[in-house]
């Protein structure tokens, strides 16, 4: 499928367009696959263009079904997202004491009740933390960012004795994972 028809749709700079409220009436399936690890590949050849992964990263929503769309106000076209659509690439850490994400797709959020840090499994099972980042979409936390984060945890005690690790920010706790039992 040509890309140019959905780009006509797009807003400049990156700004998010309201896909949650476009109702298309065209739907198709488009032969674009989002890699775990955060590529994007359309007809096999990966999207090496940065500028145009972000500008079709907000077409992007994820339905109540649990399929992943990009989304005109015209029609939407169904995708393939192995794993998460996005990877955190980058954290900061801000003078009160807050966190802040960035994606491979350039959206920066701050870590808080509304982008709360989840742990969930990996397509290989490894249970690695998620944040929702907009329209059903999340972000993985990336290797180099995770172990930035764990560097910077806390460990806190859970009900039944088991010790989670995690770190504060906007007031909130967000769990980076679980600590193995102590052998007795």
């Amino acid at each position: 499928m040509n890309l140019d028809p959905l780009l006509n749709h797009v807003e400049p700079d990156g700004v998010i367009p309201p896909v949650d409220r476009w109702q298309p009436t065209q739907a198709g399936e488009m032969d674009l696959e989002i890699a775990a690890d955060g590529r994007w590949f359309h007809e096999g050849s990966e999207m090496t263009r940065s500028r145009l992964v972000r500008l079709l990263s907000t077409l992007l929503r994820r339905e109540h079904d649990g399929q992943y769309y990009l989304v005109t106000p015209v029609e939407k076209q169904r995708i393939h997202v192995v794993d998460c659509p996005f990877v955190v690439v980058d954290a900061e850490q801000d003078t009160a004491g807050d966190w802040w994400l960035t994606t491979n797709a350039g959206d920066r959020l701050r870590l808080d009740d509304e982008h709360r840090l989840r742990l969930s499994d990996t397509p290989d099972g490894t249970q690695v933390p998620e944040v929702p980042v907009r329209f059903g979409l999340s972000a993985r936390l990336g290797r180099n960012v995770f172990y930035r984060l764990v560097d910077c945890a806390e460990q806190r005690q859970e009900d039944g004795g088991v010790i989670e690790l995690g770190l504060t920010s906007a007031g909130v706790w967000q769990p980076l994972g679980n600590l193995p039992a102590e052998a007795p």
